[in-house]
């Protein structure tokens, strides 16, 4: 029996209704657009559609990570598949991965959700033969020339044998050179491969936005940023000079002399920078509410020729200084950027020293996510900066775009600024979705 469902659907601008039409249709539909503009909402209805009537079992949803992937499809605000499929569908474990299980008209269709951003990325996903691939955020997913790991060409090649396959991704745009253009998206609209669909969306497509809404929406963002004109704009192009270049103009707008009051947690950040060269520690403040984070200090010393116990005596020492001026706030982790024998061996020390503090590996988000966060969090007023923190102050002022490239990298060429960074970016990244910084 079909359960009835009520999932409160605003109306659909006839761009959308059509868009959802013919991708029923379609055997690859692509939605590019302005953030918020609809395109992952109409990938799922689509989708529950196919998994309905289609005969192939297995199926594949994917985001940069698999956070992302169960937040933006299997959630999608009230919107995705759990809730199409609500009361005919559980979530459980498939071969070690999140799945989901629904039942449908067809029978039970099974739909594994993965993060493809990683390198090693596509081993979540050999073994398989998959129907539907829907994936949110495209172009953060891994790529390469080598088909054997790139993530893209292997989930294409594990629906070779499907009996009714379809694709579904969907993307904010970005640098107009990305490969994702070149070898995939355009290149499909040059050929005009039967059954591809290609679509671009606006704010002004969603019907579920109202105009205060949308105005809110455009006051998060700088208008002279690429942010703006990607996510707001819908334009693909090309990041150009210095990254936060609001923070270099005018950087005591978020440089503060005191911490908030309201901190919850006090958490780390270790990078031990390239070849060894630098040993970053950064300690950042959490705060209640979603309210946003605050750098409260900072260290780097030269790591090369230094030993492994020293470098944990100096992170324990640091530690225990966090510790002193903070001693009401909950002190949790140490997000590092290591292998596992280092992070063993800080544990240790903090066990012997019997701090309150766990060392795990940093599940790092992609760069470019965690450089839009910074983005979102300085127009929202939710970063903040200890002036005791030159480096990172000095970091978030001069980092830039690598101009040599093809897509959109942070040049990497200064361990004073890419060092500071990223030891400040693995402090905070796991609170991305919890403050509402993603993109």
């Amino acid at each position: 029996m079909i359960l009835d469902r009520t999932i409160p659907f605003a109306p659909l601008s006839l761009k959308h209704a059509q868009y959802i039409e013919d991708g029923i249709a379609s055997r690859i539909s692509v939605a590019e657009g302005a953030i918020r503009s609809g395109k992952t909402i109409d990938h799922c209805i689509i989708a529950a559609a196919k998994l309905e009537i289609c005969r192939d079992k297995i199926h594949l949803a994917s985001g940069s990570t698999l956070a992302n992937a169960k937040l933006n499809i299997g959630v999608c605000n009230g919107f995705g598949l759990e809730a199409l499929f609500r009361g005919r569908c559980r979530w459980g474990k498939f071969r070690d991965n999140e799945a989901l299980y629904i039942q449908t008209q067809t029978g039970e269709k099974i739909v594994i959700f993965v993060g493809g951003g990683k390198a090693d990325s596509y081993r979540r996903i050999l073994g398989n033969s998959y129907g539907i691939w829907i994936a949110t955020e495209i172009n953060e997913h891994f790529d390469s020339e080598d088909s054997r790991i790139s993530f893209i060409k292997v989930a294409m090649g594990r629906q070779a044998a499907a009996l009714d396959p379809l694709t579904l991704w969907d993307l904010n745009p970005c640098n107009p050179n990305h490969t994702i253009y070149s070898d995939y998206i355009d290149l499909y609209r040059k050929n005009n491969l039967s059954g591809y669909q290609y679509q671009h969306f606006t704010l002004e497509d969603n019907l579920s936005i109202s105009d205060q809404r949308r105005e809110e929406i455009k006051a998060q963002y700088n208008q002279n940023s690429v942010w703006y004109r990607r996510d707001i704009l819908g334009q693909r192009v090309i990041a150009e000079g210095l990254i936060f270049r609001q923070f270099a103009d005018n950087p005591d707008k978020w440089i503060v002399d005191k911490p908030p009051e309201d901190l919850k947690y006090v958490t780390y950040g270790i990078d031990f920078g390239e070849n060894h060269s630098h040993t970053v520690f950064t300690a950042t403040g959490i705060r209640r509410g979603a309210k946003g984070v605050c750098a409260l200090a900072e260290k780097k010393r030269t790591s090369k020729g230094v030993s492994p116990d020293q470098i944990e005596a100096d992170f324990v020492n640091f530690v225990k200084e966090q510790m002193a001026v903070y001693p009401k706030v909950k002190h949790t982790y140490a997000f590092c950027d290591h292998p596992e024998t280092i992070i063993n061996g800080i544990n240790n020390a903090l066990k012997r020293a019997m701090l309150p503090v766990g060392a795990v590996l940093a599940e790092k988000e992609q760069i470019n996510t965690r450089i839009y966060a910074q983005e979102r969090m300085l127009n929202l007023g939710k970063m903040q900066i200890m002036r005791s923190c030159p480096l990172l102050i000095n970091s978030l002022k001069n980092q830039i775009w690598d101009e040599k490239q093809p897509g959109d990298i942070r040049l990497d060429n200064n361990p004073d600024i890419a060092d500071v960074a990223d030891a400040w970016e693995y402090s905070w990244q796991v609170f991305i979705d919890e403050l509402g910084v993603r993109q």
